[in-house]
């Protein structure tokens, strides 16, 4: 016990003046969002019937008036983003996070032992998703929960870890409303990119308990009519590099294929029954 406290004490000595920086910077956000603007602007438009830009007019503003509503409140997360952190340790990922060359955080951490780090508050914007779309949406961070599993990208994920997981996307999607079939992958919004969480991680499992998309035991054929490119894409995939969508839809559902992108009638079947599930939500 005594252990547990001293290294209690001494990781918020170690991350002080990183929390510092962090308070500072939610401050001024906060002052951002309580300000009022004395003059604001909208770019003025010509006043020809034509809307092309005029170059001449570029960079002129004229005011509006401000009225501030009564009928808001704070934007919420509907996506959630699961990653491997491709680091050793949690410490690792810890400075990582911490130093301002990487421009890479995330929400939370969870370690091997199933601790949970949180990192960031939930109504603010985590530069984890990065370059990438799912659904038509490029920009991802600012709609999603960024998680970060410590795993280095080759170990199996402990059971107590994905307990952990579990626990928190349950708290997660209840808090604010998130569809649990909107639970993914980096490699999945990212495949040109990325692989992470990568073939060992337990989809299957997350979906017995109620997270994320699966598909049903039993499976039917895939008409002869079905194009597997318009079943990607209604998944959520970019289907700009098709081989690229093709892996990343395998190393998500058919773990035991991640290497190939050709369709065998198990795989259009599992694509099939999941496009279903997509085109009828």
């Amino acid at each position: 016990m005594l252990l547990v406290a001293c290294w209690s004490c001494s990781s918020k000595k170690k991350y002080a003046e990183t929390n510092l920086i962090y308070q500072r910077q939610v401050e001024q956000i906060a002052e951002e969002i309580k300000s009022i603007p004395t003059n604001p602007t909208v770019k003025k438009l010509p006043d020809s019937a034509s809307l092309l830009p005029d170059p001449r007019l570029e960079g002129q503003r004229e005011e509006a008036e401000w009225v501030g509503t009564i009928n808001f409140n704070m934007r919420r997360p509907n996506f959630i983003i699961l990653h491997h952190t491709a680091q050793d340790s949690v410490q690792q990922t810890f400075r990582t996070f911490t130093l301002a060359h990487t421009e890479a955080s995330a929400h939370y951490v969870i370690g091997k032992d199933g601790k949970i780090y949180q990192m960031l508050n939930d109504y603010l914007r985590a530069w984890h998703a990065g370059s990438g779309k799912w659904q038509g949406i490029t920009d991802l961070n600012s709609i999603s929960l960024g998680i970060e599993l410590d795993n280095n990208g080759k170990a199996p994920y402990p059971d107590v870890q994905i307990q952990s997981l579990c626990t928190l996307l349950d708290s997660l999607c209840t808090n604010y409303k998130i569809p649990r079939a909107n639970i993914i992958g980096h490699g999945d919004v990212s495949p040109s990119r990325k692989i992470d969480p990568d073939i060992n991680f337990p989809w299957r499992k997350l979906a017995e308990r109620g997270f994320g998309l699966w598909y049903d035991e039993q499976l039917f054929q895939a008409p002869p009519t079905f194009n597997p490119m318009d079943g990607l894409l209604i998944l959520g995939y970019d289907i700009k590099r098709p081989d690229a969508a093709i892996l990343a839809f395998k190393r998500h559902f058919l773990p035991e294929y991640p290497l190939d992108i050709t369709w065998t009638d198990h795989a259009l079947a599992v694509l099939y029954n999941l496009y279903l599930k997509c085109r009828d939500r």
